[in-house]
């Protein structure tokens, strides 16, 4: 008998291995952080072989801690942070250079010039994303191009390319499986996720070679077996998943319309759009959900850049809190928030505005303005971002927002949960387990390994509290009125 799954959660500056059992009830949980290194201004790279060994000590340690008999684990959900990109030496299996992380911009210049040509709407048309650095596409072009002897190698046949999910699932099944999935194929900028095929156009334009591509390939399919030595068995890989496709997933928004929102660092919103690729008109990405049984799934996808940034500034700058804990109770403590904003705009605005030049500032001050209104200020600042993604996202898809799943660690924040609900004048769910981007994951290799089935997993759905919206509509759209005056001053 198959007793659990064990979930790998590859994050930017974390590895983390968690294993559920039968009800997909957190057994245990390893973390490990790993290196981040900047040689440059605006440069982030990370060392994929120190990656690989971190995700995999995490994944032994836990095991080794629980006792757990590697027989009665089902299989290996992979899901990761996405975009980071890693070029290797296929017959020395060694990185050619760091991974170039998500967040590098090193490419800005050249994505700047490209979005001046006619480039700009094939990309976004085939690829459902709109030019940047953020994507993988440059960045391999840049490694082909940067570092000496890559490109002559590459057209020789000896370089992969790989996001995260492929770099590990090549190096767990000792060299044998280059594969990725849709969700992560299609952030890379030389997918057409319609065609569900690596571009040719796109490959001759960025000069990449076909041949380093991975095979794309379902979510819910077991993409290869783990060396035995690694864990004491040949353990089912499936499920590779980009980590913010896995919480929607974990949040069992299957359906088109279903959306949720992940408050970290930033917000990452995405709604479910069914079969339907939307092309957006307000400045949202299209993105592949998954892929099950042969069906894909596409989303939009909107992203904040400043959320919980903005709390952790509030606390270490400006020393308003010592702990994002108490921000519940000071926003609770006033009635309202005194005409006072904070648009945390440090490094310019995301979606819908894509205004790059944006500065952060709260505005609004009186004399009578005080610690409890700029702490408030800070946690509305979540919700009336989010609102603004929404509202395009309604917009673009015509499809109205019914409910909101939550996660992350701010949607603990009941004060923001019940704010959130009643600025979007829709109902908010929060589940028991807000560890979604893992469970989605978890969820799918379920389902690769017949662990579980579609049906049980509705089943299994826990909702910790549900925020129904209670705001007078006259109040709603006055603090809707401010915040966009405010967002004009910062433009």
């Amino acid at each position: 008998m198959k007793k659990y799954i064990l979930a790998l959660d590859q994050g930017t500056s974390s590895c983390r291995a968690i294993l559920f059992d039968k009800e997909f009830k957190i057994v245990g949980i390893e973390q490990k952080e790993f290196r981040q290194f900047y040689p440059q201004n605006s440069w982030v790279e990370q060392d994929a072989e120190e990656i690989y060994k971190t995700q995999l000590l995490v994944a032994q340690k836990l095991i080794n801690q629980l006792q757990i008999n590697v027989e009665e684990i089902a299989g290996i959900g992979i899901t990761n942070q996405r975009e980071t990109t890693v070029l290797w030496d296929k017959n020395t299996g060694k990185p050619v250079y760091n991974a170039i992380v998500w967040q590098d911009k090193r490419t800005s210049r050249e994505c700047e010039n490209l979005k001046k040509t006619t480039w700009k709407e094939y990309i976004n048309e085939q690829t459902g994303l709109w030019i940047d650095s953020y994507f993988s596409a440059t960045k391999i072009e840049w490694i082909l191009e940067n570092v000496e002897g890559v490109r002559k190698k590459a057209e020789a046949g000896d370089i992969l390319f790989g996001t995260i999910d492929t770099w590990l699932i090549w190096n767990l099944t000792g060299g044998k499986v280059h594969v990725t999935d849709y969700s992560n194929a299609s952030r890379t900028m030389i997918f057409d996720i319609k065609k569900l095929d690596w571009n040719s156009n796109l490959l001759e334009l960025f000069n990449v070679p076909r041949n380093i591509l991975p095979k794309v390939t379902d979510n819910n399919s077991i993409v290869g077996y783990t060396n035995e030595n690694l864990f004491g068995a040949e353990l089912p890989i499936a499920s590779p998943i980009g980590d913010q496709q896995s919480a929607l997933f974990g949040q069992l928004c299957t359906e088109p319309g279903m959306a949720k929102n992940t408050y970290g660092t930033g917000c990452f919103i995405l709604m479910n759009t069914g079969s339907n690729a939307f092309n957006s008109q307000k400045g949202l990405l299209t993105t592949i959900a998954w892929g099950i049984d042969g069906k894909i799934n596409y989303a939009v996808e909107g992203s904040v850049f400043i959320a919980g940034a903005a709390i952790k500034w509030i606390r270490d700058q400006l020393q308003l809190i010592n702990s994002a804990h108490e921000t519940e109770k000071i926003a609770m403590s006033i009635d309202d928030n005194d005409g006072v904003y904070f648009v945390p705009a440090f490094s310019g605005l995301g979606a819908p505005y894509w205004d790059m030049n944006a500065r952060g500032a709260i505005v609004g001050l009186t004399q009578g303005a005080t610690r409890s209104h700029i702490v408030r200020a800070t946690l509305e600042s979540l919700a009336y971002q989010t609102y603004d993604v929404v509202d395009a996202m309604e917009n673009d898809t015509n499809i109205k927002l019914e409910k909101l799943f939550v996660d992350g660690g701010a949607s603990s924040n009941n004060f923001l949960m019940q704010f959130q609900a009643d600025i979007l004048q829709t109902e908010v769910y929060r589940p028991q387990n807000i560890e979604t981007t893992a469970l989605g994951s978890a969820f799918i290799a379920g389902l690769a390994t017949g662990f579980v089935t579609i049906d049980k997993l509705k089943d299994l759905k826990k909702i910790d509290k549900v925020f129904s919206p209670k705001m007078d509509e006259v109040l709603r759209t006055k603090y809707l009125k401010g915040w966009k005056n405010a967002v004009k001053r910062v433009r």
